[in-house]
């Protein structure tokens, strides 16, 4: 197979979520319905059960990282044959850790869309054999949606609320109003933020440095960045700023940065793996330039949702959500402008804000309960890679003409 040849540089890791003596056990009384969760759209293969007041009842991940780590970033290929030879594995063991069998659930749950379209493939496939073997309802998920609403399994989090969802593959502002209604207020037009750090870091090559050697490129520029005594060394411009609208650009930052560490490379004389010795305060310039945009369209969001009437000021929530809401100062930066329009700001464990198969399980419990998109002849035609997040109402935010000041947020390095 083709994997083999990367078995020596690859440990497969199953994560659970639970200490077995904490799992929960089944019951009688046991709330229904009972859904096993399948992620599949990108690099990790996830899986989940979960009940339906939100006990996770069992999980197991087989993450790709470190492989992907070493190849630079995600190869497509490489991440469809890990999905091909673990997901047996990875349901197996989530099942097994919840001491449940296959004809225990009331449905199965599994990501169509977006994402890498191959890997979608092998969870989609997979979710339908079980289905037909045993006789169980589908219900697709939208991998984005499942970001947005993970959030209501562990907290009361009433409808409407807004959601920021950041990682590496997605960047997107909207309003949550139900389950299946969702208004899309902004979106990134090029790349996504955790992309953008990933291929930073890659090409400042941190994981040179031992400490960052197994690191996913954002957390290494996040961990860097906390050594930085100059945060504010590098001065770079805010993108999009002439635009009044919600949408994100991450591509002028990129190109940004990429520019200025050629310039301080060729000052230095650095050679070959050498690294500048400003990486830390290159981080930190980094990661301000990233939150700095976010905060810029997110605040523009807030006041386009009170202005339009959108959100219940009486009962005002913001969830951030995705992979690059594990960044503390990212998380720290969206906090202190939700603050000052009186938002709370939510974001769950790290664990929960990634990929994982508990996010799907949940999705599909919340779908169940309401009847909704629950397919019955094992036929999922809807795998999407693109598919778009609810009704958009990016012209509208624009049309508004909201001006919003920039916010420097460099002081929240000192705090």
């Amino acid at each position: 197979m083709f994997h083999h040849k990367y078995c020596n540089i690859l440990k497969r890791t199953i994560v659970h979520s639970l200490n077995r003596k904490n799992h929960v056990k089944l019951s009688e009384n046991l709330t229904k319905p009972i859904v096993l969760g399948i992620e599949t759209s990108c690099d990790d293969t996830g899986c989940a059960i979960v009940d339906g007041t939100g006990n996770i009842l069992g999980e197991a991940l087989f993450s790709q990282n470190a492989l992907h780590v070493r190849c630079g970033g995600i190869n497509p290929l490489v991440a469809h044959e890990l999905h091909r030879d673990n997901i047996d594995n990875v349901v197996n063991e989530a099942l097994g850790n919840a001491g449940l069998k296959i004809k225990d659930v009331d449905a199965i749950a599994v990501t169509t869309k977006p994402g890498l379209l191959i890997s979608l493939q092998v969870g989609v496939k997979y979710a339908k054999y079980l289905a037909k073997q045993y006789n169980k309802p589908l219900i697709p998920i939208h991998h984005m949606e499942a970001h947005a609403l993970i959030p209501r399994m562990c907290k009361d989090i009433p409808f409407p609320f807004i959601v920021l969802l950041v990682s590496g593959g997605h960047c997107l502002l909207a309003v949550v109003n139900h389950i299946d209604d969702f208004v899309l207020l902004g979106q990134s037009i090029d790349n996504a933020p955790g992309e953008v750090l990933d291929k930073i870091a890659r090409r400042m090559k941190l994981r040179n440095i031992p400490t960052y050697s197994t690191m996913a490129g954002g957390r290494a520029v996040e961990l860097a960045a906390k050594g930085a005594k100059y945060p504010d060394l590098f001065k770079f411009p805010l993108p999009l700023a002439r635009y009044r609208d919600c949408n994100f650009s991450f591509s002028g930052i990129k190109d940004y940065f990429v520019r200025k560490l050629v310039q301080m490379e060729n000052e230095h004389g650095i050679m070959g793996n050498e690294i500048i010795p400003e990486y830390r305060d290159f981080c930190a310039a980094l990661q301000l330039a990233v939150a700095e945009h976010l905060v810029h369209r997110t605040e523009r969001a807030l006041l386009f949702c009170e202005e339009e009437k959108l959100i219940d000021t009486s009962i005002k929530n913001i969830i951030v959500s995705g992979g690059v809401a594990c960044n503390d100062f990212i998380f720290k930066s969206i906090e202190f402008i939700a603050n000052k329009w009186n938002y709370k700001t939510i974001r769950l464990p790290p664990r929960l804000c990634t990929d994982n198969g508990i996010m799907i399980a949940w999705n599909g419990v919340e779908k169940y309960k309401k009847e909704l998109d629950i397919v019955s002849d094992f036929n999922i035609k809807d795998i999407d890679p693109t598919a778009p997040l609810g009704r958009n109402y990016i012209n509208n935010v624009q049309a508004a003409n909201l001006p919003v000041k920039a916010t420097k947020l460099h002081i929240l390095y000192d705090t």
